[in-house]
């Protein structure tokens, strides 16, 4: 669940399968009071160019939509006596662009497609700035999603360099504790060498941060600490001390983060 603030009002944005449905429930409350927000939703469904909308909506993008039924109520549309609820669109069309969440955070959600077009029921500013809000917001998640991806790898990595200590530098009679404490001083290998301090002495310089040192890198930092994991893997499978492998993976460290900050400068130049 995400939310954007449009106009002064927040927007809750939920995600149905992978696919982001818009609050038009909070659409409508930014226009009316919460008692008359319902109201907005049944006279915007019940007109003509809502139902074409709709019904084109679902032809293009949802196989089992029931044409005959979304006719039905076209037909009807424009009479006084016409009315008709989300949940009996959705139930007689077979409707996927809209759906009904109840609960506590629940509502009428709907595709951004037509929360965009439902928009227009509130004033035109408010649909022009909730198109921006959200665009906004699905390119924060882009930036965050790169982020994740590095994590991700690092923490692959991750799993390949505790192995190698596992089989490597562990012997079977330790206890789980002093394996731990292993498993911390590897880690602080590639912490001194990439970062030039350890995951305690970060922690004591910045009491008021959550998380852990590596929870603070920047890409160029995950992708050389990425690195930094395999080969300190290979470097424990050789055999080699702590020490040469610290004073090792510390001049990779330098090199490559050169090597990345300056592929960064040109593409920024550029």
């Amino acid at each position: 669940m995400a939310k954007i603030s449009v106009e002064n009002s927040e927007i809750t944005i939920v995600s149905v399968e992978n696919v982001d449905y818009i609050s038009l429930t909070d659409m409508a409350n930014a226009k009316e009071s919460e008692s008359r927000a319902a109201d907005i939703i049944k006279n915007w469904i019940r007109t003509r160019y809502a139902l074409e909308f709709l019904s084109t909506w679902e032809l293009i993008n949802n196989p089992n939509f029931k044409v005959v039924e979304s006719d039905h109520f076209k037909m009807q549309a424009g009479l006084p006596n016409f009315t008709l609820s989300i949940s009996e669109w959705v139930e007689k069309t077979n409707a996927t662009g809209i759906i009904v969440k109840k609960g506590k955070y629940g509502g009428t959600f709907a595709h951004k497609d037509i929360a965009f077009e439902f928009g227009s029921a509130i004033s035109v500013s408010f649909k022009l700035y909730l198109i921006t809000e959200f665009q906004r917001l699905k390119e924060e998640e882009q930036k965050q999603f790169g982020w994740s991806a590095k994590r991700e790898l690092a923490k692959i990595n991750y799993r390949i360099h505790t192995d190698a200590i596992q089989q490597n530098l562990i012997p079977k009679e330790l206890s789980s504790k002093e394996i731990s404490i292993i498993y911390a001083n590897e880690a602080d290998v590639l912490n001194v060498a990439l970062f030039g301090i350890s995951a305690r002495q970060w922690r004591d310089s910045n009491p008021e941060k959550k998380g852990n040192i590596r929870d603070y890198a920047t890409i160029n930092q995950l992708i050389c600490l990425s690195n930094l994991e395999n080969l300190n893997a290979i470097f424990i499978q050789e055999n080699l001390s702590q020490k040469e492998r610290l004073q090792k993976l510390n001049k990779i460290a330098i090199h490559q983060m050169k090597v990345l900050e300056n592929i960064e400068e040109k593409h920024f130049l550029k």
